[in-house]
């Protein structure tokens, strides 16, 4: 299975690395984007008997290390051969 972890700031963390992304798009002529918000994507290959389980231990991965619960958010979906479950 395959865990597809995505770790945002929440929305009111400042975020520098956004701000200078929606800069630099503004610099480019892309003054559409009113907003940028910089994250990490991160994928976990892992073994689990059940979607069940894969769910509550990429849960824990992601309280206990993949991202910091005071400024970050977190959502995740699970691959199993293929099928992408969230």
């Amino acid at each position: 299975m395959i865990a597809r972890v995505i770790v945002t700031p929440k929305p009111v963390v400042n975020d520098p690395q956004g701000i200078t992304v929606k800069q630099g798009l503004a610099t480019l002529g892309f003054r559409e984007v009113s907003d940028v918000r910089v994250g990490k994507y991160i994928e976990v290959n892992l073994e689990a008997e059940t979607e069940h389980e894969a769910r509550s231990r990429v849960e824990a991965m992601c309280k206990q290390l993949l991202a910091n619960h005071v400024i970050e958010d977190y959502r995740f979906e699970i691959d199993m051969d293929g099928h992408k479950r969230r």
